[in-house]
């Protein structure tokens, strides 16, 4: 259902619905344009869900209107370069770097909602899920080199890591646009949906992830993000068998054992 812009509260919504937090970009006029209230916002309820990690047990972001969310405010930003220059770029260290650093660090399992354009920023903030969903309309972009600078908010490093160094450097060098058949056969997406159910189907994801061993994934993702073509074998099995060690010990474990061995369904308590 289109949704009127003047309607929408301008910022970022948190809500939490069972064991997910709704984190919900809310300026869809522009695209979901980072400006500083938005980075604020974000910033903001990307700690609240940490805090709030015993009850929220995973996280979806979602926007609204037709674009997930096109990066930079670069109306803010033009303003910084006449009136700061000195300063105008203060706010990728100051900023966006500890969002990306928050958004990594969460325990919780993380699914981003994509319709539409996902660009520069925007691009960086849905590589920091761990799951993106994305509808049939979406399309992802650096848009960086475009504009004459390079990278920021980890994409050089996370958008390498989904795709391998030739394709990312095809949409940082050659500024290609990618589409979700393409994001999906690259592995940039897990999944494709109908245009306009990017939301329902990721809160769905969402909803089953926060019934499953939470305890586990938190684990799970430790070991993804660690385990890039850099590490050594030696450090990968020795980061598995020090995970497998402390969870081995857990309630959600143990009862799970238990249920297998009766042939019950498993419940998980994050314990």
């Amino acid at each position: 259902m289109a949704v009127d812009a003047a309607e929408v509260p301008y910022g970022v919504g948190y809500r939490q619905r069972g064991g997910v937090a709704v984190i919900e970009l809310r300026r869809p006029a522009v695209g979901n344009a980072l400006d500083a209230t938005m980075r604020r916002e974000l910033l903001a309820a990307v700690r609240r869900a940490h805090h709030e990690r015993d009850t929220v047990r995973a996280v979806l972001i979602t926007a609204q209107g037709p674009a997930f969310c096109v990066g930079q405010d670069l109306k803010e930003h033009a303003r910084a370069l006449e009136q700061q220059p000195s300063s105008a770029f203060a706010t990728v260290a100051g900023e966006y770097n500890p969002l990306v650093q928050a958004l990594y660090e969460l325990p919780q399992p993380v699914v981003a909602a994509v319709e539409g354009a996902c660009v520069g920023a925007g691009l960086g903030l849905a590589l920091c899920a761990d799951l993106r969903v994305a509808s049939e309309s979406a399309a992802f972009a650096t848009a960086f080199t475009g504009i004459g600078l390079a990278a920021d908010t980890g994409l050089s490093a996370s958008l390498s890591r989904a795709i391998g160094e030739s394709r990312a450097g095809g949409m940082f060098l050659l500024g290609d646009r990618v589409g979700a058949e393409d994001a999906l056969a690259w592995g940039l997406v897990h999944r494709v949906v109908r245009e306009g159910t990017a939301a329902t189907e990721a809160l769905a994801l969402a909803e089953r992830l926060a019934s499953g061993p939470t305890l586990a994934f938190a684990e799970v993702k430790q070991l993804l993000r660690g385990s890039g073509a850099q590490a050594s074998l030696d450090h990968v099995l020795e980061c598995e068998a020090s995970a497998q060690s402390r969870l081995g010990t857990t309630e959600d474990h143990l009862l799970a054992v238990e249920a297998f061995l009766a042939r019950r369904r498993p419940q998980f308590n994050g314990r």
